[in-house]
């Protein structure tokens, strides 16, 4: 989450720390990480569950009380989870993966019901590579 204000200093100080600093692995993100190290403020885990968490620090994670859920790492993705990838063999990954497509059906439902079926047949046949999402924002418990 990223709340500015928009102010002509900013944006020369954008400007020139960008042509200081060096080419990162995750551009944006490193580059806003270093520019606004002074001032960042971590989201709680409520609102921004990163799913290493499970795996790393499952004893920090309250799952009821999650709102957000942040499928960053690698093979998380919902629309190809398949339980085989690295680390996602897991009841609270499933609990997380199936309640995720809850809401897409239901969205695709309102949106007169062909986008499951349709993504369903492109990914059998090898051609989903990318597939429009609901939001990610939900509450565990309802």
């Amino acid at each position: 989450m990223f709340v500015f204000e928009p102010a002509i200093a900013t944006c020369k100080s954008f400007l020139a720390t960008l042509e200081e600093t060096s080419a990162a692995p995750f551009a944006d993100q490193d580059f806003l990480n270093m520019f606004f190290k002074d001032v960042y403020k971590p989201i709680p885990l409520e609102y921004n569950l990163v799913l290493a968490m499970l795996w790393r620090h499952p004893e920090k994670v309250e799952l009821e009380k999650v709102k957000v859920v942040h499928y960053c790492a690698a093979g998380s993705k919902p629309w190809s989870y398949t339980g085989k990838e690295e680390n996602m063999d897991r009841e609270d990954i499933k609990m997380l993966v199936r309640r995720w497509w809850e809401i897409f059906s239901n969205a695709a439902a309102r949106a007169g019901g062909l986008t499951r079926p349709l993504m369903h047949v492109m990914k059998d046949a090898g051609g989903v590579k990318y597939a429009a999402a609901p939001s990610a924002a939900w509450s565990v418990g309802g």
